[in-house]
């Protein structure tokens, strides 16, 4: 027998539900419903604002399940000269056309609150904004898991076989895994992994991300914007062996947390981000990755389930993940950390 619902509880969860009916303009949030898109964009603003590398990238309401990106770079310089006694002037096109669209599929984001976590919310006067936070939390959460794991989209998804949502959509590793594999490097002088440490193919982090960076085209290479991605079990590993040799004072400590750990790396400012590969480094710039979301595609309903003993949040819209310009991205991935690194 499950946590039943009590009384209080029972009665917050209603006044949520009129709520969220007042809010997207419904007669009842219990029947499944279509989200304006104005409304759509809010809702996917309060997605964004859960998690700080959703707020770096883009996130783009677009009309149509298929069709052009909408930040379609230069792939080159623009600036020149032209003797028009002889010469016309000729505007040069210098975007990417050898890809250049995007298609989104069908996304669900079903998230289910116990009773029990539903009754101990409800003695809170924030309860919706508690509620609507969590729900929006772990559809934060799961956009970026898709983005970095993300392989394929399967007409239906198994989370016990693909337990990093690999099969959701295609994310951004993969979309530069098989559109521009020269970009990629998975293997060194052992194939299969990329080693770093003293005999490896890499003796530090400073030179792996080095030559992450030289994967990005040379027009794109020195734009300044381009930042390096971490993975944790590769700043974990610096990060012990910057201990051993400094750490033996707690003022040194705390300079290697916040200085060198996670500032520099080749070159580059450095980040950790939820869900990258812990044993990968990507270069790009934040504004090179996008999620598109179909602004008319997004669905919503709020049940109550008692033979659960659940109160359930049902969400889906069409999305995709979108690198805007391939050649502003360079990937190192199976990088193997050897002992003697640490």
């Amino acid at each position: 027998m499950g946590h039943p619902l009590s009384n209080y509880g029972t009665k917050m969860f209603a006044e949520l539900q009129m709520a969220i009916a007042e809010t997207y303009g419904v007669e009842t949030a219990s029947r499944m419903f279509n989200v304006e898109p104005s409304v759509a964009q809010e809702l996917n603003d309060a997605i964004t604002h859960q998690a700080d590398f959703l707020e770096r990238i883009n996130i783009v309401m677009v009309t149509e399940i298929k069709g052009q990106k909408v930040f379609l770079g230069t792939n080159g310089p623009v600036t020149g000269r032209t003797n028009v006694k002889t010469t016309d002037r000729e505007a040069v096109d210098v975007s990417s056309l050898d890809d250049d669209t995007y298609e989104l599929s069908p996304t669900e984001s079903d998230v289910s609150l116990s009773y029990a976590k539903i009754d101990a919310w409800a003695k809170f006067p924030e309860f919706h904004a508690k509620y609507s936070a969590a729900v929006q939390r772990q559809i934060a959460l799961d956009r970026i898991m898709v983005g970095f794991h993300g392989t394929h989209a399967a007409q239906q998804t198994d989370r016990i076989q693909y337990p990093m949502l690999q099969d959701v959509n295609k994310g951004w590793l993969q979309q530069l895994r098989e559109k521009a594999p020269a970009q990629v490097m998975s293997s060194g002088k052992v194939a299969g992994k990329v080693t770093m440490g003293a005999g490896g193919d890499y003796a530090n982090l400073d030179a792996l991300v080095h030559d992450a960076k030289q994967l990005v085209d040379e027009r794109l290479r020195d734009a300044g914007d381009l930042i390096a991605i971490i993975g944790s079990d590769l700043l974990a590993a610096d990060k012990a062996k910057l201990y051993a040799k400094q750490g033996s004072t707690p003022t040194e400590k705390e300079r290697i947390e916040s200085a060198q750990v996670i500032a520099t790396y080749g070159g580059l400012p450095s980040f950790s981000v939820p869900y990258f590969p812990a044993n990968a480094v990507k270069v790009t710039s934040f504004d090179n990755l996008s999620i598109y979301v179909q602004d008319s595609s997004w669905r919503k309903q709020t049940v109550d389930n008692p033979k659960r003993s659940r109160v359930e949040d049902y969400n889906s819209r069409n999305e995709g993940y979108v690198i805007e310009q391939l050649e502003k991205a360079g990937l190192i991935e199976n990088v193997e950390v050897l002992e003697d690194a640490a």
